[in-house]
């Protein structure tokens, strides 16, 4: 299997999302960007009913019938791939026979959303062997879907719709509420993002992501009784300091506070990159970080320990837990002169309180989406 020549190479991107936590599942807008770290797929149709599916990492070999794609559940590694394909053919596309090879750079468990990158990236090559257009949008919506119903996390759109639609140079203010986009220019002058892997690994469909929904979903049931919302981010820090604070108590409170807030930094976030007010910006993410393990205890000492070793750098001026937390990634606003001693130091310190060094990883802001004609 895949001897010889593939007609396409396609890609999508891992993401990191610059702000805006846990509040995509409670239709909020928030500020992904993709990555350089990418899912490969080399594929060429095959002229069966079947996928043949390999890896560069893995010695496995999975062959998937293309009229049964639903049986696929519990196959590991193969599932995310059956299940993006299964949805893809639900929705009225094309799946055909094909041959593919996958070589994933996204790090598993990292927080960067390899998941994401698979799916679309599956799709993405289906596309590109039954020569159908790209409906980016339609892709990522796919690919959710088989995430929630094949891996069981009830994952908002945002992983799926960075991976799928990302845009060099921008981060993207994406509505979850209504699934729209606006493209954000990045511009943080004489600093750089710098991502930072705590290496201790993360599983949202074992964490207790599920937990943290059914917690805010709680809050949202409460609210509804007094004002008339669809989803939390409706609600407005105004609204919810006098209405919400007097309807909800305990965690369900605390997870309602950073969802509101959460979804006011990202609103912050994005008029100071549009006003070029880099400090600001790390000001925010630095906040956003202490709300997200206060309130919404996601972090764990692995990612605030990393946290606070960013911080402990003169050239940092901004630092926070990315993804869904539990493990994971820290992204980082730092001089872009001085990244290669922030890496010392945060590996210094991390290692020393830890036990065990972080990984810094060597990427930018790029496209999702590529299809490459070989």
């Amino acid at each position: 299997m895949l001897k010889g020549t593939c007609d396409f190479k396609v890609s999508a991107s891992g993401r990191v999302n610059l702000i805006g936590e846990h509040i995509d599942y409670c239709g909020g807008k928030v500020l992904p960007a993709a990555l350089s770290l990418k899912n490969y797929v080399h594929v060429r149709a095959n002229g069966t009913d079947r996928v043949n599916l390999r890896w560069t990492d893995l010695p496995d070999e999975v062959t998937l019938d293309v009229t049964r794609l639903d049986g696929y559940k519990n196959v590991k590694h193969a599932n995310y791939i059956a299940g993006s394909l299964y949805e893809w053919q639900k929705a009225g596309h094309p799946v055909v026979g094909a041959d593919m090879l996958f070589d994933c750079h996204v790090p598993f468990g990292s927080g960067l959303s390899s998941s994401a990158a698979i799916e679309v990236s599956a799709i993405a090559a289906m596309c590109a062997v039954t020569m159908e257009p790209l409906d980016k949008p339609q892709i990522a919506l796919a690919a959710q879907r088989a995430e929630i119903t094949y891996a069981g996390v009830n994952c908002g759109i945002m992983d799926q719709y960075a991976s799928a639609c990302g845009l060099a140079g921008h981060a993207m203010l994406l509505d979850c509420a209504t699934v729209t986009c606006r493209q954000i220019p990045l511009h943080f002058g004489d600093y750089s993002l710098v991502i930072a892997n705590c290496n201790k690994p993360h599983n949202l469909a074992e964490s207790k992501y599920n937990e943290r929904r059914a917690e805010t979903e709680a809050a949202l049931s409460a609210l509804q009784k007094a004002v008339d919302i669809k989803n939390l981010a409706e609600l407005g820090v105004e609204r919810f300091e006098s209405v919400g604070k007097k309807l909800l108590s305990g965690k369900v409170l605390d997870r309602a506070t950073h969802v509101v807030y959460e979804c006011d930094r990202v609103e912050k976030a994005v008029a100071a990159m549009e006003c070029g007010d880099v400090l600001l910006f790390g000001k925010l993410l630095n906040a956003s970080h202490e709300s997200l393990k206060n309130l919404y205890e996601v972090t764990g000492k692995e990612l605030d320990t990393l946290q606070e070793a960013a911080l402990s750098s003169p050239d940092c001026i901004g630092s926070r837990m990315t993804g869904g937390g539990f493990g994971g990634c820290v992204v980082s606003l730092v001089k872009t002169e001085s990244k290669e001693e922030f890496a010392s130091l945060l590996t210094e310190e991390y290692t020393k309180k830890i036990g065990y060094a972080p990984t810094v990883y060597d990427t930018e802001v790029s496209d999702g989406i590529t299809v490459t004609k070989l």
